[in-house]
């Protein structure tokens, strides 16, 4: 067996499931989960739809790259979505994925050069993948701890020169999971300039680009500042988006990659060989999700509404902010959060992820520690009834 699966974390699940074993909470109160970042808002209909309508395709092995029809329209919303004004290009800029969680771990495979003694930087807390991804492709993770006292932005200031020299891949991810920190245009455009100067590559996930609250102040990604920056060939920078939690769609596995012409040029080859094509009926299902915007704007208006109403339960108990982006509540807890969390489903029947278990030890301790992450993806009725019964916890304490 490869040895650096030895290396390999529980995942945070795994460890919240050790947890609560042992726990029996009030049979009367029926479970309400905030522990998981699973969009629970209805699919929208015509995704459904297309993907019924469109399995005739199952006769047929689909090709690695995906159908032009639907790279274009992937590159079409980039276009729109980022300002670019035409510069992504369907068959060049453009790789569809099954789903952004196994093309993040496996573009680390297809980049990561283990003879160079490789750093992979990643924000701390973070998406486990990032981590699993460096270790299996022979690196080493950097953590960059994120906390209330930079924003919850890592300080890309504080990097040594030694430490971007060894850089091979720096993953961001912006807006945050879990913090829903959105990281600004200047701080990208100067992280370009670094991949350029220090040879590495930027692989942004931007899943959570579309749940923000400003709609005139939509996040800006990764593409819009390389094209600021002047640099209109995407070079070093790729991005990673999909229909997950954008389209509440996460059965449908369907992402994708795009970016610098030449990287995408040599994953696709990488993927060739790892059997990851998109089904046909996916295709054609993701197609019509990437041309409508109005199951979007619909989706943040419904997040908007509840992150209000939890907000006005919990902000006189427990210190807790409102994201600029995404459906996650980072909030400090009263005791450790490791308590508090097997606490609230022993008494309350609620569950959510301790902090801690999304981030690691460093010199500068461990950012989640003392906080939990609540992903407000159930229903309005769960989401205030799970935070009335969070303030009931905090008030008994």
């Amino acid at each position: 067996m490869n040895p650096d699966l030895n290396k390999l974390h529980s995942y945070p699940f795994e460890k919240l499931a050790e947890l609560k074993a042992g726990t029996t909470p009030p049979a009367e109160l029926a479970h309400i989960a905030l522990s998981i970042g699973e969009p629970k808002h209805p699919t929208p209909g015509f995704i459904t739809q297309a993907v019924i309508e469109n399995l005739s395709g199952l006769s047929h092995y689909p090709t690695t790259i995906g159908s032009i029809k639907l790279r274009q329209a992937i590159a079409n919303w980039l276009n729109n979505r980022f300002k670019l004004n035409g510069h992504i290009n369907a068959s060049e800029h453009v790789l569809p994925v099954n789903g952004t969680r196994e093309a993040l771990f496996s573009f680390a495979q297809a980049v990561i050069d283990e003879k160079q003694n490789p750093l992979v930087v990643m924000p701390n807390p973070f998406y486990q993948i990032y981590e699993g991804a460096a270790f299996l492709a022979g690196a080493e993770p950097y953590f960059i701890n994120c906390n209330s006292e930079n924003g919850f932005i890592p300080d890309f200031s504080a990097i040594s020169p030694d430490v971007w020299d060894r850089c091979q891949l720096l993953y961001l991810c912006s807006p945050s999971n879990p913090t829903g920190a959105i990281i600004g245009q200047d701080a990208l455009c100067q992280l370009i300039e670094l991949a350029h100067q220090h040879d590495f590559i930027i692989a942004s996930d931007e899943c959570y680009s579309e749940i923000y609250f400003d709609e005139e102040n939509p996040p800006t990604g990764l593409l819009e500042a390389a094209m600021i920056a002047d640099y209109q060939d995407f070079s070093r920078c790729v991005v990673f988006h999909s229909l997950s939690k954008r389209s509440n769609a996460p059965g449908l596995r369907s992402g994708f990659v795009a970016g610098d012409a030449q990287i995408l040029k040599d994953f696709l080859r990488y993927r060739t060989y790892n059997g990851c094509a998109m089904p046909p009926a996916t295709q054609s299902a993701s197609i019509v999700a990437w041309q409508d915007e109005e199951h979007v704007i619909y989706n943040r208006s419904y997040y908007k509404e509840k992150f209000a109403a939890v907000l006005e339960i919990l902000a006189p108990v427990m210190t807790v902010f409102h994201p600029k982006a995404s459906f996650y509540l980072w909030a400090e807890t009263p005791i450790s959060d490791t308590k508090f969390a097997r606490k609230l489903f022993n008494e309350q029947n609620v569950t959510v992820l301790p902090g801690s278990y999304l981030a690691r030890e460093t010199e500068q301790g461990n950012p989640g520690k003392n906080r939990i992450r609540m992903a407000l993806v159930a229903s309005m009725e769960e989401c205030v009834e799970a935070a009335h019964r969070i303030r009931q916890l905090i008030e008994s304490l």
